[in-house]
């Protein structure tokens, strides 16, 4: 059986790791380098890097700041923000990216996703959805979770597999950084709809969350940033209680 992977998650404005609610009410949350060394030493399984404004700021994501991350990690390390070209995509795995994260590009060309299959391989292409429920329906929301869009979240999600990427990175945004737990529910349809590896994001906030994830929302691996920023969930102890409620997890 796969183990599952426990993935932080380093959101960065103007150059500093920030972490808000429900997309909005962004606070600092320190070094982007600084806690991608740590994460590596702590056991994470993967770092993902989210520029979360490029997109909005209609610029490149941090090529300077992704390669200053690279030199401190062993782990395999996902960028994402404001990609939209192969280029793009040539120049972040030049500077130490093992795969990279795209999302609003995708929406608004899904042949990108071909292309960068085509050229790079599923196992570099992680696709992100950010989606919200609307009138009883997941709806796929882009630039950072400011515009919203007729696609639904299971419709899209097939696609995009179909496509050929090779992981969905999924963020509830009505659960972002409640600390509530995961959006579950929808989580498991994915991973029984699908058959590549779905990410959970959005709502952790104790080990019990990350427990419901891969048991009830068949995750395949979990991303949350604030409780690893604050320390308020430590990895290691993190993924001891996740082996002793039998989940195969890399200790």
């Amino acid at each position: 059986m796969l183990t599952k992977r426990i993935i932080p998650c380093l959101d960065i404005k103007n150059g500093r790791t920030v972490k808000g609610v429900n997309f909005i009410r962004l606070r600092d949350a320190g070094d982007p380098v600084e806690l991608a060394a740590r994460y590596a030493e702590e056991g994470a399984d993967e770092l993902v890097f989210l520029d979360i404004s490029a997109t909005e700021e209609k610029r490149k994501t941090l090529s300077e700041l992704v390669l200053r991350v690279a030199e401190k990690v062993n782990i395999p390390f996902t960028v994402g923000g404001g990609i939209s070209s192969v280029d793009d995509v040539g120049m972040l795995l030049k500077c130490g990216a093992d795969k990279v994260s795209i999302n609003s590009s995708a929406v608004k060309n899904p042949q990108l996703i071909n292309e960068l299959v085509a050229k790079f391989g599923s196992q570099c292409i992680v696709v992100a959805i950010d989606a919200k429920m609307i009138d009883n329906q997941w709806k796929v929301h882009l630039v950072g979770g400011k515009v919203s869009t007729e696609l639904d979240l299971f419709g899209w999600a097939k696609e995009v597999e179909e496509r050929g990427a090779g992981e969905i990175l999924f963020t509830s945004m009505d659960h972002d950084g409640t600390k509530n737990g995961f959006a579950n529910s929808a989580l498991a349809k994915l991973s029984t709809e699908l058959n590549i590896p779905i990410i959970a994001s959005g709502g952790a906030g104790s080990v019990q969350h990350f427990i419901d994830t891969f048991t009830t929302g068949k995750a395949d691996a979990a991303l949350a940033a604030s409780v690893f920023h604050f320390k308020e969930i430590e990895i290691k102890e993190l993924k001891q209680q996740l082996f002793n409620n039998e989940i195969p997890v890399r200790l």
